[in-house]
C-alpha cells in the first residue's frame, strides 16, 4: 500500500477544491445527484461521484495515485454535519 502524502495546506486544497467545483464540475453533477459526494483531484481537475468518501476517492487514487483529493457533499456545504439541526417552525 503507497503512503500519500498531502503536498498543499488544507486552505490551499480547500480553495482549488472549491475553485474547480464551482467552475465546472457543479453544473455536470448536481442534477440526481443531490446528497453524494464528489471526490476531485486539485491538481487534475478529475473527478468521481458516489454515494460515499472512501469508494469516490478510491476510485479517484486507481486513476492517479498521486491526487490530491478535496470533498463535498453535492446540494451542500459540507460533507458531513454535527450536532443537532436547528429546524425552522411550521417547515
Amino acid at each position: 500500500m503507497a503512503i500519500r502524502q498531502r503536498r498543499y495546506s488544507k486552505e490551499e486544497i480547500a480553495r482549488r477544491g472549491q475553485e474547480l467545483y464551482e467552475s465546472g464540475i457543479r453544473q455536470q453533477v448536481e442534477a440526481g445527484n443531490e446528497g453524494k459526494i464528489v471526490a476531485i483531484d486539485i491538481e487534475t481537475g478529475d473527478f468521481e461521484v458516489d454515494e460515499n468518501v472512501v469508494p469516490a476517492t478510491n476510485r479517484l487514487f486507481e486513476r492517479h495515485p498521486d491526487a490530491q483529493p478535496w470533498v463535498i457533499r453535492i446540494g451542500h456545504r459540507a460533507v458531513d454535519h454535527f450536532g443537532a439541526r436547528c429546524l425552522k417552525k411550521n417547515q
